[in-house]
């Protein structure tokens, strides 16, 4: 995947990185695998407003993705691959031989017309899927179960990957772009290749009003806040504000969040790097 730079034709372009869409190859969703998406403006069941910023954008539909690779044994064919208005990275299409079709996380470098295939025994390849306990020791892989049979949860967006880089008794140690290195049963499912659309990060939208289709609504700092609105307002002039903090005065910039009592430290061999 690559990204273009515009011809700065009007002010809203000047500045705009678009993504190329070279590997797409399907302008239409496949219509059985698709879903309503329903959207709150940030509001709950009253009415009330619960989650500010939010609001507005350009109608969507789901499209149903497969996490889960759990139609073991059955070799599937790759018939498109697609955008996803809903995340970041690219979609790919698989017809089965069964005649199941389902939408998977496209990896990068799978091919329209390649064979895929899920299964304890299978070759370690671009869109394979299987348990981490059978991934070879140096492996990339994506879309990483934390519980098995629950689906994919790790390294699903843009550019993501975990890396098998130790097996011992009933766990694999995959090592995460962060630097963490995390314990996860072997019995979990993982998918072969790095998530594709890595450039989405140099991506630059360009224009206020494109933050606005994706649904975003202009986002009010702290600083410019009043004391009684945020713990960061008041002040004379244009004064920095003190020390980071959220709307709830919960410290940001540095100060660590994660429970010390979270269930899943014991799987974290070491943390991820500063």
């Amino acid at each position: 995947m690559a990204v273009k730079k515009l011809k700065p034709v009007t002010p809203g372009t000047r500045f705009r990185v678009a993504p190329a869409f070279d590997e797409i190859t399907a302008s239409k969703p496949e219509k059985s695998l698709m879903a309503p998406k329903r959207r709150t403006g940030g509001r709950n069941s009253a009415g009330k407003m619960t989650s500010r910023y939010i609001g507005g954008g350009h109608k969507k539909r789901l499209r149903v993705i497969d996490f889960k690779r759990d139609k073991f044994g059955v070799p599937a064919v790759v018939h498109s691959i697609e955008y996803d208005p809903n995340r970041t990275a690219r979609i790919a299409l698989l017809f089965y031989v069964d005649g199941a079709k389902t939408y998977i996380i496209a990896p990068e470098g799978l091919q329209v017309g390649q064979t895929v295939i899920s299964g304890e025994n299978v070759a370690p390849e671009i869109g394979n899927a299987m348990n981490l306990i059978s991934v070879p020791l140096g492996t990339i892989v994506h879309n990483i179960e934390l519980k098995p049979g629950k689906g994919g949860a790790m390294a699903r967006s843009a550019g993501g990957y975990g890396q098998v880089v130790a097996r011992e008794g009933k766990y694999v140690t995959v090592k995460l772009p962060s630097g963490e290195m995390r314990l996860v049963l072997g019995t979990c499912m993982a998918t072969v290749g790095v998530v594709s659309n890595g450039d989405h990060m140099n991506v630059v939208l360009g224009k206020a009003g494109r933050n606005r289709w994706l649904g975003r609504r202009p986002r009010t700092r702290g600083v410019a806040m009043n004391p009684v609105d945020h713990p960061m307002g008041g002040g004379e002039g244009r004064s920095s504000g003190g020390h980071p903090r959220s709307r709830n005065g919960l410290l940001a910039k540095g100060k660590k969040t994660r429970s010390p009592k979270k269930y899943s430290n014991k799987f974290i061999i070491s943390k991820r790097s500063k």
